[in-house]
């Protein structure tokens, strides 16, 4: 699918989507840094930065932990990508000495993940968020405090063959459509 915009937009937008099929090419520490420093700079209410990662490149502890706690469907190919991230946010402020909830803190925490995601695309590489994972197990391997909550597992590396996929999910590597702006934004209200 070639995907088109309806309003002129960058074309890293129509360009980035969340292949399944990776590569065998490893990572470095370095290059996992840089997609980490790129959501460093994501908009924050109140620079509160609640965003929280624990990462793991593949053949370490970490990415073992992770992949772990994947669920059966996501097993079959996140433990090929180069690297796995945990993302969380902070579900609590502190201030003037006392933690309030953030209620900001998953709206931070999603645009951190999408600048990621962009950086990735413009280092060559693929990523992919996933919701399929075991929440307990996954937060009590990577230690992660109560005021933490895990909203995804990100994949990360560079793009494999679709072919090495399963058939079923194979034919869904193509990047998909999106639903036009009309469909979900209105002037004035949300009738």
């Amino acid at each position: 699918m070639t995907r088109s915009a309806d309003h002129p937009i960058h074309p890293q937008f129509l360009t980035r989507h969340s292949p399944r099929a990776f590569a065998s090419t490893q990572m470095s520490e370095g290059q996992m840094h840089q997609l980490l420093e790129a959501a460093r700079w994501a908009p924050s209410a109140s620079n509160n930065q609640p965003w929280r990662a624990a990462y793991g490149l593949r053949g370490d502890a970490g990415f073992a932990h992770i992949a772990a706690t994947l669920a059966d469907f996501n097993a079959v190919w996140a433990p090929k990508a180069a690297g796995l991230i945990a993302w969380a946010s902070r579900s609590v402020v502190t201030r003037d000495g006392a933690d309030t909830p953030n209620a900001w803190a998953g709206f931070d925490a999603g645009a951190a993940w999408g600048y990621l995601a962009l950086q990735a695309q413009e280092m060559g590489m693929i990523s992919h968020a996933m919701g399929g994972f075991d929440a307990a197990k996954l937060a009590a391997s990577l230690h992660m405090p109560s005021d933490f909550t895990l909203h995804a597992v990100i994949a990360v590396g560079y793009l494999g063959d679709a072919a090495d996929l399963p058939e079923a999910l194979s034919a869904r590597e193509a990047p998909n459509g999106r639903g036009a702006v009309g469909t979900w934004a209105a002037k004035g209200n949300f009738a």
